[in-house]
């Protein structure tokens, strides 16, 4: 039997759900790849064989070269959700976490969610944020110079970002 491949990402929203055959559940590091052997989640092997290394988020679709398409999900992991009284202390944290180079996730009620790091969540504590630890899917704000709304190349800069 050989290896189905998956070949192209549809960003979440240009395809139809429905045309679905499987589904991959991620954790962040995961999501950033070019090539490399996935299994979905019903246990069956596929090749993610890409052009360039490309960001996947939660809701994107894996175009099978056979037909077919693998519904992407972000993996629930341990995150810290960051709230604040005032929208300037709001941006007074994403300032503080921004300059620590830190992956971050802006939810709709204006809550910011970064990976778990206790050293971070003291610091955010101190600095008069409430954190609170939870168990939940990541899928951080695609970087400033990744194309494509995070569909794309990732910068090399040397910034020391993890990706």
């Amino acid at each position: 039997m050989t290896l189905r491949r998956a070949t192209e990402v549809l960003e979440a929203g240009t395809w139809p759900v429905a045309d679905a055959v499987a589904t991959v559940t991620l954790p962040f590091d995961d999501r950033h790849r070019r090539r490399v052997r996935l299994v979905d989640d019903g246990g069956d092997a596929f090749l993610l064989d890409l052009d360039d290394a490309t960001r996947m988020a939660d809701g994107d679709g894996l175009r099978l070269d056979s037909g077919g398409i693998v519904h992407v999900r972000a993996a629930d992991e341990d995150v810290l959700d960051i709230r604040c009284d005032d929208p300037r202390d709001t941006v007074r944290m994403a300032w503080h976490i921004g300059n620590r180079h830190l992956p971050t996730q802006v939810l709709d009620d204006g809550v910011l969610r970064i990976r778990a790091d206790h050293v971070i969540a003291e610091m955010l504590v101190r600095l008069g944020a409430e954190v609170e630890a939870r168990v939940a899917s990541f899928d951080p704000e695609p970087g400033a110079y990744d194309e494509g709304g995070g569909h794309g190349h990732s910068h090399d800069q040397g910034h020391g970002h993890d990706h």
